[in-house]
């Protein structure tokens, strides 16, 4: 099981009020990959007194301290996931803006054979795939 982002501010030493407490439990339990307004529409159902500029401070301390990270996907507000071990990539549909994450092994080879083919060892990547649902009605 992995690590709640506040176990992770724990041992990286970031404080936490019980404001930033909450944001941090919320953003733990995101399946989905929620911009600052989403996380403060979320917050505020359980403590109205957060404000949107507290929300907002907390997801830059939670990202400078590389426990979130955030994602600038095209055409959207940024948005923000616990950084987790595993890696990833995404395929955001471009109408309804789902984020579906997944892990491809030939799509790995394949971009570590391309870096090698130029003269490079893979050290990271970021891949993020854009698309439109096809439903039987548009084939």
């Amino acid at each position: 099981m992995s690590e709640t982002i506040e176990q992770k501010c724990l041992s990286k030493g970031v404080k936490l009020t019980d404001q930033r407490r909450i944001i941090a439990k919320i953003m733990s339990e995101a399946k989905d990959h929620p911009d600052v307004d989403e996380l403060y529409k979320r917050v505020s159902k359980i403590d109205s007194k957060i404000s949107i500029a507290t929300v907002y401070r907390t997801v830059k301390l939670f990202e400078e301290s590389g426990i979130i990270t955030k994602h600038a996907f095209k055409g959207g507000k940024a948005r923000y996931e616990q950084l987790n071990e595993g890696h990833h990539d995404h395929l955001i549909d471009v109408k309804t803006g789902e984020i579906i994450e997944f892990v491809d092994d030939e799509i790995e080879k394949l971009q570590k054979k391309v870096a090698e083919k130029y003269g490079y060892k893979l050290v990271d990547h970021k891949l993020e795939l854009y698309g439109v649902k096809i439903n039987s009605k548009d084939e």
